[in-house]
């Protein structure tokens, strides 16, 4: 159960590479989530999960205080996770994220999920990744479309 803290042996992504706190229990491994403040099973979806997370703090500097890491929602009455969801200071949804594992595609029902999510969330931006492609897009409520960006807002503090 020793404690390693080095790059994994996991699949490079379309990130800047992060150090990581990882461990093995029972033959399996776990990455740290600085959000969650546990060790978590390492999946490939995780593994973008944890470099997301690292990008929305280092890159673009939101504060760990603003940001929510895998927690229910209720969807046309089922039970659903998002993945992650970074708040503004007075609690209104600022930016919601779905990731996936680097094999999977990001297609229309990848979006269709994400949109769904958004029903009851109503964030301002989205962000879909698979940890090799990044999708970024703002939200226009008044004329119910939304607008592809290339890349996400840095945090301000008059968010």
């Amino acid at each position: 159960m020793g404690k390693i803290r080095h790059i994994c042996s996991m699949e490079q992504l379309n990130f800047k590479r992060y150090p990581f706190t990882f461990k093995n229990k029972e033959n399996k491994r776990y990455i740290f989530d600085i959000i969650r403040k546990k060790d978590i099973l390492l999946t490939p979806e995780e593994w973008v999960r944890q470099h997301c997370l690292r990008f929305l703090i280092e890159e673009k500097k939101y504060p760990i205080s603003l940001i929510n890491v895998e927690k229910k929602i209720e969807i046309f009455g089922k039970q659903k996770r998002y993945d992650i969801v970074v708040f503004t200071k007075t609690g209104a949804v600022r930016i919601l994220i779905e990731c996936k594992a680097p094999a999977i595609e990001i297609n229309q029902n990848v979006f269709d999920q994400i949109a769904q999510y958004n029903l009851s969330i109503d964030s301002t931006y989205l962000m879909v990744t698979n940890g090799l492609q990044h999708i970024y897009c703002q939200m226009d409520y008044t004329k119910k479309t939304y607008h592809f960006l290339k890349d996400l807002p840095s945090y301000s503090l008059d968010q």
